[in-house]
């Protein structure tokens, strides 16, 4: 392919056609009739006219004609450059432990006071949507799981965020009768959601985010069985421990401040993240968890693909005319005002 002029040409050897023009016209000129007169005196006297001058018109449109009509053939065509970017996703479960202990107040943020269960839902918005140095997941499949001494599915597997966010924003603290902490409930529904999901690209990653904030005093779904069955799956979990060590202020519901003994099972945490490939991350503050959720989203990048093309206007039927009108006026202007005698 040959660019000029800012055109280019799909087969640029045909240009070389144009070097016949000077034979078209060498034969155009050949064809002029003669007329035999027998004396000079015989004939017209006033020397040229406009006719003469223009006598060489038709020949050059035929040479002309030869040019186009090899352009034409050389497939002159103007290209729009555009691209294509096609990104793939992947699917993450969000478990989050919704225990009386996520009352605590330790990751409240500056001026403002929140429990450890509304700082994890702002920050899971922001991983969710983007915003406040997130970027958001809008190519990830995202589903939400919520877990105290049992373990339910609050929001499938989606791509829409909006409704996704919202459910997130309805997470309340479990009931009495429900309290207490079952990380194997929650990893294991969340493992088991992931492999119910069926993309159509097999490739696609699977993610849990495991957050917690105490440890397991249930055990109907030991968190070695879940484990197993997300390396079974290929489900790669990245655990968060939230929340101080030792002591940590809560709000009662009658409004008091008091001081309860938290701690957190960093042991079974690690174990979890490092059995099925993952990452465990500790939460001691607002600030550190929306870092620790800014860290997963870098590990976790989307699939990027950019697929370049060019898109051609071809322009050899405009060259293909122009031949034939070149051609149809010499034609004409020879057989009428620019007539030769035979």
């Amino acid at each position: 392919m040959m660019r000029m002029f800012g055109i280019d040409f799909a087969q640029p050897w045909f240009l070389l056609a144009a070097l016949l023009a000077p034979v078209a016209v060498w034969f155009s000129l050949r064809s002029a009739g003669r007329v035999v007169f027998s004396s000079l005196r015989a004939l017209p006297h006033g020397g040229e006219t406009w006719r003469t001058r223009f006598a060489w018109l038709p020949d050059a449109l035929i040479g002309l004609a030869v040019v186009a009509l090899a352009i034409a053939l050389a497939g002159p065509r103007a290209g729009d450059k555009s691209s294509r970017v096609r990104r793939d996703g992947i699917a993450i479960m969000m478990a989050v432990d919704v225990s009386g202990s996520m009352r605590a107040l330790d990751l409240s943020a500056k001026n403002r006071e929140l429990t450890r269960l509304d700082a994890v839902k702002e920050v899971f918005e922001k991983f969710v949507l983007g915003g406040k140095g997130l970027d958001g997941r809008p190519d990830d499949a995202i589903g939400l799981v919520a877990f105290a001494r049992y373990a339910d599915t609050r929001s499938p597997l989606t791509l829409d965020h909006g409704n996704l966010a919202s459910a997130a924003r309805q997470l309340e603290f479990a009931t009495e009768g429900e309290d207490g902490t079952h990380i194997g409930a929650g990893l294991e529904l969340a493992v088991t959601r992931l492999a119910e999901f069926k993309p159509k690209d097999k490739t696609v990653g699977r993610i849990v985010i495991l957050l917690t904030d105490g440890e397991s005093n249930f055990h109907e779904i030991d968190e070695d069985t879940a484990i197993e069955d997300a390396v079974k799956a290929g489900v790669k979990v990245y655990t968060i421990g939230a929340g101080t060590n030792g002591i940590a202020p809560i709000r009662t519901q009658r409004g008091d401040l008091m001081q309860v003994q938290v701690s957190i099972d960093e042991t079974t945490l690690r174990k979890i993240a490092d059995k099925t490939g993952g990452q465990y991350f500790r939460a001691t503050d607002n600030a550190s968890l929306a870092k620790i959720y800014g860290q997963i989203a870098e590990l976790e990048t989307t699939t990027i693909e950019q697929d370049q093309f060019t898109e051609y206007r071809q322009h050899y039927a405009m060259f293909v005319v122009i031949a034939m009108l070149l051609v149809v006026v010499a034609f004409v202007l020879r057989g009428t005002v620019l007539r030769r005698l035979p």
